[in-house]
């Protein structure tokens, strides 16, 4: 592997996924079109973006105007929470978080960016990763959540993946017993899911032409699928 330039202020995760994901031969951080691509693998230039692709989204829609593009996207599946003391105390805590992720969580972020879904230089690859997540306690700057302020992720290991190539792999997430038109709120019954999240993958499957609204009940809009 070659690497460029930019790592100096990389994150831990970011870093660790980079490496893992790395194969021989591979580039990393290599100047490209005015950017600093993560990992340049023979045509394919892949991108890992660990939260906020609305800060990835001018660099990917200038790549791939002439370049393959891959993103790549870690969902924790489980993290471990470690606590690090107030200033001077040694008492450090590890924890299991309750909660578990799954690949359905891509739509909290490509709702910034689903168009570019139907780009046919575009594909998304999903992680489903084990994580440590680094907290020290901070009673002015994490007031908000109990005085504690996240310093790092790291990543303890991957445990499956997807790739996404076109706006129909997404389809997939619609459960097959919604065979007919459907609400929001239907959705969310369906999947177990908060109505938030059934509603961001109803606005991107509607801009990826994957949905289309079909008419009203009530007050609710009804969506029926769309083959592209």
């Amino acid at each position: 592997m070659t690497t460029g330039i930019g790592t100096r202020n990389e994150k831990p995760l970011h870093e660790a996924l980079k490496r893992w994901y790395a194969q021989p031969g591979d580039s990393l951080e290599m100047p490209v079109d005015g950017y600093v691509v993560d990992i340049v693998h023979g045509g394919l230039f892949i991108e890992i973006q660990t939260r906020n692709f609305s800060a990835l989204k001018k660099k990917l829609e200038k790549l791939v105007a002439n370049h393959s593009v891959r993103l790549v996207y870690p969902i924790p599946y489980q993290k471990w929470i470690i606590k690090i003391g107030r200033k001077g105390e040694d008492q450090t805590s590890r924890r299991k978080s309750p909660k578990e992720g799954d690949f359905i969580e891509v739509f909290k972020e490509l709702i910034r960016i689903p168009n570019l879904m139907a780009h046919p230089h575009f594909s998304m690859e999903l992680l489903l990763i084990e994580e440590e997540e680094v907290r020290h306690y901070d009673g002015v700057r994490g007031w908000r959540r109990g005085g504690w302020v996240t310093d790092e992720h790291r990543l303890l290991r991957v445990i499956d993946r997807m790739v996404l190539n076109e706006p129909n792999d997404l389809s997939r997430f619609l459960p097959d017993i919604l065979s007919g038109p459907f609400s929001v709120t239907d959705l969310a019954k369906t999947i177990n899911k908060s109505r938030g999240l059934a509603q961001k993958m109803v606005y991107c499957l509607r801009s990826m032409g994957c949905l289309l609204a079909v008419g009203k009940k009530g007050n609710a809009i009804l969506y029926s699928r769309q083959v592209r």
